[in-house]
């Protein structure tokens, strides 16, 4: 497995996603956030990860929420200032 700094990777025995941000030989070099919103670094050999399949189903829920969003503020005017509805 190729990996490059920007990857996201799991541990093969389960757990967070890990983003890889330095590759050295046979060990990569990982962030994650923990679930109290802590960062953790982590040098992990290569053999113990694998590349996370990364749903493209959920970039699209994200996107359809912010679509939501906009629409729910208004439409813009010319100058992309919003326009709000007066009830």
């Amino acid at each position: 497995m190729e990996l490059k700094p920007g990857d996201v990777v799991l541990l093969k025995s389960g757990g967070h996603p890990l983003t890889v941000v330095e590759v050295n030989d046979d060990k990569a070099v990982c962030l994650w956030m923990g679930g109290d919103g802590d960062l953790f670094r982590e040098t992990l050999p290569l053999v113990a990860l694998e590349s996370a399949e990364i749903d493209p189903e959920d970039d699209e829920e994200e996107d359809d929420e912010e679509d939501d969003e906009d629409e729910d503020e208004g439409e813009e005017d010319d100058d992309g200032h919003k326009k709000r509805k007066v009830a």
